[in-house]
């Protein structure tokens, strides 16, 4: 099940946090609790992508992204996500999570998220959102626009041009 607890816990503790620029950087701490955990006794794979959305829509809200998309009627769907994991998060640790904005292409913002424990990263994720309408996907710079930010197009990363390249090469729908 969806963690709505913590994350309306993670949304009210940061309901009075400044307000962010895109790009800056988000920081907010967690615990891996028993119900978060595998087979493994540690932090579940899809797991580790809920917990990241406890990170990324605080996040969004204090850009004034959340805000915006409400008023606009407007919605935001994850289009691609790619993560890397490193080492492992076990029950009962704590880690930092980090949670930031990349940059954009004509259809997608691209945002990356990481976690952390004692300085060493544990986790790493690139997500692709989409922000929708009734007629489909919006071109993004009518939403940096409607953010009041229309120059916002940082270069993003090599790494991250190249994983969206690869991603809009994908055969689609897929074969099987």
């Amino acid at each position: 099940m969806f963690p709505f607890v913590r994350l309306a816990k993670e949304l009210i503790k940061f309901n009075n946090a400044p307000p962010m620029e895109m790009g800056d950087v988000h920081v907010s701490h967690h615990v891996c609790w028993p119900w978060d955990i595998d087979m493994f006794a540690e932090l579940n794979n899809g797991r580790t992508l809920s917990l990241y959305d406890l990170g990324r829509l605080p996040m969004a809200r204090r850009a004034g992204f959340l805000k915006l998309i409400r008023a606009q009627r407007w919605g935001m769907s994850m289009a691609g996500v790619t993560v890397r994991y490193r080492h492992r998060v076990t029950m009962f640790q704590r880690f930092e999570m980090q949670s930031g904005s990349l940059g954009r292409d004509k259809r997608f913002l691209y945002l990356h998220q990481t976690m952390w424990r004692n300085g060493r990263a544990l986790s790493s994720a690139v997500y692709r959102v989409a922000v929708t309408d009734e007629n489909g996907i919006i071109d993004t710079q009518r939403v940096v626009e409607a953010m009041g930010i229309p120059d916002w197009n940082p270069k993003m990363p090599d790494w991250v041009d190249q994983w969206a390249k690869a991603e809009n090469s994908r055969e689609w729908p897929p074969a099987y």
